[in-house]
């Protein structure tokens, strides 16, 4: 896989946790784990492609 397919890749799936955590916290009775858990994938696709992207 190249870079560049892998950084898209990684920022579909940092956009498809973005819509998926929203989507949660819009929810009625909301698993705050769950949504924690999400933010959390989130910000370690959004470090790797942060890195990937440097260099």
């Amino acid at each position: 896989m190249s870079l560049t397919s892998r950084l898209e890749e990684l920022r579909r799936r940092h956009d498809v946790l973005t819509q998926k955590v929203e989507m949660a916290q819009r929810a009625p009775g909301s698993d705050d784990l769950a949504i924690a858990e999400m933010k959390k994938q989130k910000l370690k696709l959004k470090e790797e492609i942060t890195k990937l992207a440097a260099g």
